[in-house]
């Protein structure tokens, strides 16, 4: 690989690292456009671009997810029964995902994906919080919630703040402990979603030579060691920025990405 490659990578897992401890974000509304972008100049074949960002996205989104909810647990700001009763939902809606994902064309994903973005960006700009109106539901009821969460998440490659922070913040858990928790619900999307594109993509010809099915090794390595240092460092910033703020430049930014990955795929 030329060094640039080398120093791309490494500065995107360090930007994304920062942003999952931050905001209680995976981050991959940053890495899937930008891989996409990479793949694209890399010479990856248009069928697979997508499919390769948002499997390489999810396996990155490990190490960050880890060391960031170490971090938030640390701060006392996860609420671990929260985390229990939802995971098993999580797990199975993202993994069965990763199977609709990998059905669907590289186009339709890339409008997909933009779509929620410019959603979640409007969602950020305007600051809409449902109110805290009610209290949380049962284990199964839980469960289903996590089945949606993990479901999306892992077509848009995502660690869940962007939906785990507005439904807990809707059950009257206060803000820090939405993000702190979000951030330990993370892990499991990734881990599961890291599993099911290895699966899909395992079989799948075309791919780059140093992929693991639509998982770009690569990447994954030079991403994964700077989003573990850089995690725990937002997720300290995170008890003292004026999040609100934060979370406005950053929405412009991922609808910029979005617009630019449908731009790079399309004209590819």
């Amino acid at each position: 690989m030329d060094i640039l490659w080398w120093l791309a990578y490494l500065a995107l897992g360090g930007f994304v690292g920062l942003m999952a401890g931050l905001l209680g974000i995976g981050g991959g509304g940053i890495m899937v456009p930008i891989l996409t972008s990479l793949f694209v100049i890399q010479g990856v074949p248009h069928e697979h671009l997508a499919h390769l960002a948002l499997g390489t996205a999810m396996a990155a989104i490990v190490p960050s997810s880890l060391s960031s909810l170490m971090t938030h647990h640390r701060h006392g700001a996860v609420r671990w029964e929260v985390v229990r009763y939802i995971t098993p939902g999580i797990l199975v809606g993202t993994f069965l995902a990763t199977f609709v994902a990998a059905l669907i064309p590289t186009g339709g994903l890339a409008i997909f994906f933009a779509c929620f973005m410019m959603l979640m960006s409007v969602q950020m700009l305007v600051n809409l919080r449902p109110k805290p109106s009610r209290g949380l539901p049962g284990p199964m009821g839980m469960s289903g919630v996590g089945v949606g969460i993990g479901g999306i998440s892992a077509l848009v490659a995502i660690g869940g703040g962007a939906l785990t922070v507005p439904f807990l913040t809707w059950c009257n858990i206060k803000v820090q402990h939405a993000i702190g928790t979000s951030a330990a619900v993370g892990l499991p999307i990734a881990l599961a979603g890291a599993l099911g594109y290895l699966i899909n993509g395992w079989a799948v010809s075309g791919l780059p030579d140093a992929a693991l099915g639509f998982i770009y090794l690569p990447a994954l390595l030079l991403m994964a060691p700077l989003s573990i240092i850089t995690a725990p460092l937002g997720a300290r910033l995170a008890h003292r920025l004026p999040i609100a703020t934060l979370k406005r430049v950053f929405a412009v930014m991922l609808a910029i990405l979005a617009i630019q990955m449908v731009y790079a795929v399309f004209t590819a």
